[in-house]
């Protein structure tokens, strides 16, 4: 395993980490002891970057992961996030009014079974409260010794900086991936600049890089991803013409379109760190391996080209939810 620092903190974490989300039922059901399985494989080759949210199943994820660490919790930088709240009339409502941030916090560590959250996430930026006022109730979470380091996700550059001059940000997550590169790409030349590591989250455009998604009519019902633009119609048809580029390149390679789609990021820099998820075992073993490819300057040229920026058809979220994110 290659482990890569995680900004300006202490933190030491795997090259490849291990998004948590899809084993609370976002991408259609899933079996509790097959994740707690895979989790637990994942910390045995090596991977101990466990990311997870409170609105994860609504808490159902912490739970689950809080059962696979126990009894190994020094082998684990553990990660989670607040920010989300439930909506049941639409899109989850979001708040960082600073009265709100210890509660969430306390409620997190219980259901995971640990004292202190290594990185704690704002999940969404909170339009409605500054964002000094939500990073400085965060900040006395470090100085409680509940909370290690900060991180925000989906923040644009601006808020980035505001946040940062409060107290230090150790990483900042938001979607970035050969398919989908901005707002990555406008990210990173921020969080450079202050230092900050940046994880990628849906690093394989929640399926689409790894070529397993073939026709829309192919995802459950249950699975959120129907409601992404990306998906639909003449959206998804375009990206998959993209996504058979990247298979042709991978199978010259002998490797998997995930491989490659990993191995890229992977290439973007020291401080970024893609965190694919999956429930899987054999899929935690493929993105795993990706860490043994080497891309080549001429590799890397022929995926610009493949794959330019802007190059993918339909908006990271539908409307209601891409209003939250990136602010």
């Amino acid at each position: 395993m290659r482990y890569r620092k995680l900004g300006g903190s202490a933190l030491q974490v795997s090259a490849i980490g291990l998004g948590c989300m899809s084993m609370s039922g976002t991408y259609g059901k899933s079996d509790d002891a097959e994740c707690v399985g895979v989790i637990q494989h994942a910390l045995d080759l090596g991977i101990n970057f466990l990311d997870s949210s409170d609105m994860y199943g609504w808490g159902h994820n912490e739970e689950l992961i809080g059962r696979a660490v126990k009894g190994r919790r020094s082998q684990v930088v553990l990660t989670t996030k607040f920010g989300q709240v439930r909506n049941p009339d639409g899109a989850n409502l979001v708040s960082g009014r600073p009265e709100y941030v210890p509660k969430a916090c306390d409620a997190s560590l219980k259901r995971l079974g640990v004292e202190v959250i290594d990185l704690y996430y704002q999940h969404r930026v909170d339009p409605k409260v500054p964002i000094e006022d939500t990073v400085g109730a965060m900040a006395r979470l470090v100085e409680e010794g509940k909370v290690r380091c900060l991180g925000l996700t989906e923040a644009a550059p601006e808020t980035i900086q505001r946040a940062h001059a409060v107290h230090p940000i150790a990483a900042v997550q938001t979607e970035y991936s050969l398919l989908y590169r901005l707002p990555g790409e406008e990210t990173l030349p921020v969080c450079r600049e202050l230092g900050i590591a940046y994880v990628a989250y849906s690093p394989l455009g929640r399926g689409l890089l790894a070529g397993r998604v073939q026709s829309p009519g192919e995802i459950p019902e249950d699975d959120r991803r129907r409601q992404h633009p990306r998906f639909q119609g003449q959206n998804f048809e375009h990206n998959r013409k993209l996504v058979r580029r990247i298979e042709e390149m991978a199978a010259e390679k002998g490797i998997t379109p995930a491989q490659l789609a990993l191995a890229w990021l992977l290439a973007q820099g020291e401080d970024v760190v893609p965190i694919p998820g999956t429930k899987r075992k054999e899929r935690l073993e493929e993105n795993l391996a990706a860490l043994a490819v080497q891309l080549t300057a001429q590799d890397l040229a022929r995926l610009d080209e493949a794959l330019p920026r802007g190059a993918a058809a339909g908006a990271r979220y539908p409307e209601a939810q891409l209003k939250a994110v990136y602010l």
